[in-house]
């Protein structure tokens, strides 16, 4: 995993002046959670800290997105401090933007959703 990967860029303070995320906790938890993952295990995902959560990139293995077998978005985790929940987002590619998929209260919930991906809209 690249340094990017392993350290917190930015946190963003919310109200109290602490910061809920990202931080190093859940930056190492998620890193952990995705070798659980039922798809392309052969390989190492990246995880790196954005404004209010993470972002999940991997290389491409079955070349559908990149024929070249590049690094490709995953997934985008935020967590929104104001409900308290986790928003999970895929990317579409064909469109190049985020589209909302789910949200929950935990953490692990979303996680186990992502790394089983029953419809395989993430791990592509």
């Amino acid at each position: 995993m690249n340094a990017a990967a392993t350290s917190v860029k930015q946190a963003v303070p919310v109200a109290g002046g602490q910061s809920l995320q990202p931080n190093e906790f859940d930056l190492r938890r998620i890193t952990r959670m995705l070798e659980t993952r039922v798809r392309y295990r052969y390989v190492k995902p990246l995880v790196d800290c954005i404004e209010s959560g993470y972002r999940i990139q991997s290389p491409c293995c079955s070349r559908k997105i990149d024929a070249t077998g590049g690094i490709i978005d995953v997934a985008r985790l935020e967590y929104d401090a104001q409900h308290n929940v986790w928003n999970l987002y895929r990317k579409n590619h064909a469109q190049n933007r985020w589209e909302f998929h789910l949200k929950a209260q935990r953490l692990d919930v979303v996680m186990r959703w992502l790394n089983e991906d029953p419809a395989r809209i993430f791990w592509q």
